[in-house]
């Protein structure tokens, strides 16, 4: 036990000494944080307080087209440009415009569109009433309408769920006007007198957030981020550890402690300990962010449903499994320069598809099975089951358990190859 807590003291002044670093460990993360939720929060309460501006060039200019403009100007995400600089906006200028990105959106609307859909209505309607004999000569003549096209440039560097999204909500516009003009097409053949035809919704959609215990789980912002980018902090622990054994060979200070009656295991642990009470300081600092930072930015407040303790355990389990990666990688690398980019990388690749970045569920099939394999996905998912899960001790034992068999596998395998390499 004494040669435990003198190897421990050992690391806690080798680190002591790189305050820059350290330092870094800590605000880097820190202002990673707080930039991604700043940019991600819109996503998750709405974009109802920014507009887009997007270029609409009427060629109709009949009650079809009138209709659209209303219902554009009536939604609060987008902001409609006509003119520019005095200019009046026609197609080729605004195919110029989105080309060079300074607009994400230009609709076009086709000469004679009201024209050309009341006209194929209303043969639909007198067709369908001859069949039904209540008219036997249709009082409207066969004329071919051509299907006409709402032309819409999209700049071709945005994203492809707003082009989605927009092609569904204008879409959604012309279905319902053009059920309207069927309503009016039948009342005209039929003679009727004008009719208030109710234009509401049959159903609408309403978004059930679960239920524990009675308590809503309705996650933000915040509750994802957080946990997220304190994991991809915890583990870049894995740089400067895996420099820190790498240095310790290069040194001599290992050959040092190698003629000393301590084993690599106590000075492997010597440094866990250390580097664990790093990685905690950091995911304390982080939570510490969420409580008391974001709310003065005008974010939500971090707040969890679970247990802090619980919290605490999932953040020591994925710092254990981080420093098992540096323990490892220090273990096996001969130079700083083969540590340090292979430790950078490994922590990319590992969040990538781990689900830090991009949800797992919107990963190809492939990566999804290949994301069950990363530590940070196992972390990431104990913090969830915490924080917006309302999970127990027992619904994050599978996370925990992995990572920490991960961290004992890795560094059974350093003390291994440790032992293979000096007997040579």
């Amino acid at each position: 036990m004494y040669k435990l807590l003198i190897a421990t003291y050992k690391e806690f002044l080798l680190l002591k000494r790189d305050l820059g670093g350290l330092a870094i460990l800590f605000i880097m993360p820190l202002v990673l944080l707080i930039t991604v939720t700043l940019i991600q929060n819109s996503s998750f309460v709405g974009n109802a307080d920014v507009q887009i501006p997007i270029i609409l060039i009427d060629n109709d200019r009949g009650e079809l087209s009138s209709s659209i403009i209303e219902n554009l100007h009536e939604n609060d995400s987008f902001e409609i440009v006509r003119t520019i600089e005095g200019i009046t906006i026609d197609e080729a200028l605004a195919n110029d415009l989105v080309l060079k990105g300074k607009y994400q959106l230009a609709i076009v609307i086709p000469e004679n569109l009201t024209k050309n859909l009341n006209i194929k209505v209303s043969q639909n309607v007198a067709v369908i009433l001859e069949e039904l004999g209540v008219e036997e000569n249709p009082s409207i003549e066969n004329i071919e309408i051509s299907p006409q096209q709402i032309k819409m440039y999209f700049d071709p560097a945005g994203h492809s769920s707003f082009k989605n999204g927009v092609k569904s909500i204008i879409d959604k516009m012309v279905s319902k006007l053009e059920t309207e003009a069927v309503y009016r097409a039948f009342q005209e053949e039929l003679e009727i007198e004008e009719v208030n035809f109710s234009s509401g919704e049959l159903f609408t959609f309403l978004e059930m957030n679960p239920q524990k215990n009675d308590i809503e789980i309705k996650p933000n912002s915040v509750q994802h981020n957080v946990p997220a980018w304190a994991l991809f902090a915890i583990f870049f622990i894995i740089i400067p550890l895996s420099i820190n054994v790498v240095a310790e060979k290069n040194q001599g200070t290992f050959v040092r402690l190698k003629t000393s009656p301590i084993s690599y295991a106590t000075s492997i642990f010597g440094k866990v300990f250390v580097y664990l009470a790093v990685c905690l300081l950091q995911f304390l600092l982080m939570l510490l962010v969420g409580f008391y930072i974001f709310p003065h930015l005008g974010l939500p407040e971090f707040s969890i449903n679970g247990s802090y303790w619980l919290l605490f355990i999932v953040a020591l389990f994925s710092g254990l499994a981080a420093i098992g990666i540096g323990i490892l990688l220090g273990t096996l690398a001969n130079t700083p320069e083969q540590s340090a980019p292979f430790g950078a990388t490994s922590v990319v690749i590992l969040a990538a598809i781990g689900g830090v970045w991009i949800p797992v569920f919107a990963m190809p099939q492939l990566m999804q099975v290949v994301a069950k394999l990363s530590p940070m996905n196992w972390g990431l998912n104990g913090f969830y089951d915490v924080i917006i899960r309302n999970g127990e001790f027992a619904d994050i034992l599978p996370e925990i358990s992995l990572l920490g068999l991960f961290f004992l596998s890795m560094v059974f395998i350093s003390i291994y190859y440790d032992k293979a390499k000096n007997a040579v």
